[in-house]
C-alpha cells in the first residue's frame, strides 16, 4: 500500500479565534495551526504523525488559497514541511471541500491510497493510524470513530426567541449576546451512532470518484464517498484524538501530549 497523506490547512480558524484566542503579533487574528505544542506548531506535529511511515508516499499540506496569505503561510512553514517531506500547495477560497479538491489534483499516480487527515489533529495515537491503515488494506473507505457517550437530540434550525431577557451574566461582565436557544425535535438513539474522526482512509480511484460528484458540501470526506452508495467501515477511535477548534482545548492537547506552554511570555505581551 502506497499512500498520500492530504492534510486541509487552508481554514481561517474562525470558531478559534471566536472562542477568545489572543491576536497575533500584529493584532490580527491567530491561526490555530501555529500555536505551539512543546516547541512544535500544532501543524508540524500533524505531518510528523506521518512522515516516518513506512506506507506513506506522499504528503500534500493545502494551505491558503489567497495569493498573499498563501505566501505568508509558506514563509512560517515551507521549509519545515520540506525538511519532513511535505508538498505545500494553495486550498480552496471558502470550503473544505475545496481544499481537499484542490490538494488531489497533485496526488502521485503511483500512490493506491488517500487519507485526509485534520491539520488540527495533533494528537493522534500511532495505534489509531495503524488500525486505519490496516483495515485500508481490505476495505476501500475506512474512518476511526468513538461511541456517542451523551444523549444525542435533533434540534430546530431556526432559533427561539430568549424569554429571560438575554443572558444575565454576560450582560453583567460584558460578554455579549447569550448564544441562541433552539427547540428540541426529536432524540436520536445513540446505539447505533459514533463521532467520526481522521485520518480518513479511501482506495485513490473511489476518493477521486468521489470528488467528481456535482454536490461536494460534505462534513466530512467519507460522506461523500457514502453519496456514491459505497461502503464505509468504521474501526476503533481513540477520545483523546481531538480536535483543536477553541483556545480551552489547547491546554487539553498539551495535557495529552506531555508537553509544555511556552515558558515565556508572547513577544508581544513582555513590556
Amino acid at each position: 500500500m502506497r499512500v498520500c497523506v492530504i492534510i486541509p490547512a487552508a481554514g481561517s480558524s474562525s470558531r478559534y479565534n471566536a472562542g477568545g484566542a489572543d491576536a497575533d503579533l500584529l493584532g490580527g487574528a491567530r491561526s490555530k495551526l501555529d500555536e505551539d505544542l512543546g516547541g512544535k506548531a500544532v501543524l508540524q506535529r500533524s505531518v510528523e504523525l506521518f512522515n516516518t511511515r513506512d506506507e506513506v508516499h506522499q504528503i500534500i499540506v493545502a494551505g491558503p488559497h489567497d495569493e498573499r496569505a498563501f505566501a505568508d503561510f509558506k514563509l512560517a512553514h515551507g521549509d519545515r514541511l520540506s525538511l519532513l517531506g511535505g508538498v505545500l500547495v494553495c486550498g480552496g477560497k471558502t470550503h473544505r471541500y475545496e481544499t481537499v479538491a484542490a490538494a488531489l489534483e497533485h496526488v502521485d499516480g503511483s500512490c493506491t491510497h488517500v487519507a485526509i487527515h485534520d491539520a488540527a489533529r495533533p494528537a493522534t495515537d500511532p495505534g489509531l493510524i495503524d488500525r486505519v491503515f490496516d483495515a485500508a488494506g481490505s476495505h476501500p473507505a475506512v474512518v476511526p470513530g468513538t461511541p456517542a457517550s451523551d444523549t444525542l437530540k435533533r434540534i430546530d434550525p431556526e432559533p427561539i426567541e430568549n424569554a429571560g431577557g438575554g443572558d444575565r451574566v454576560a450582560a453583567i461582565l460584558g460578554g455579549g449576546e447569550a448564544p441562541p436557544m433552539r427547540r428540541v425535535s426529536e432524540t436520536l438513539d445513540r446505539s447505533h451512532v459514533v463521532q467520526v474522526q481522521t485520518p480518513q482512509v479511501f482506495g485513490r480511484d473511489l476518493i477521486l470518484r468521489a470528488y467528481r460528484q456535482g454536490d461536494l458540501a460534505s462534513t466530512d470526506d467519507a460522506g461523500l464517498v457514502e453519496r456514491l452508495g459505497e461502503p464505509v467501515v468504521v474501526v476503533e477511535g481513540d477520545p483523546l484524538n481531538i480536535k483543536l477548534t477553541r483556545p480551552r482545548d489547547l491546554p487539553l492537547l498539551r495535557a495529552i501530549m506531555g508537553v509544555d506552554a511556552p515558558s515565556q511570555r508572547p513577544t508581544h505581551k513582555r513590556f
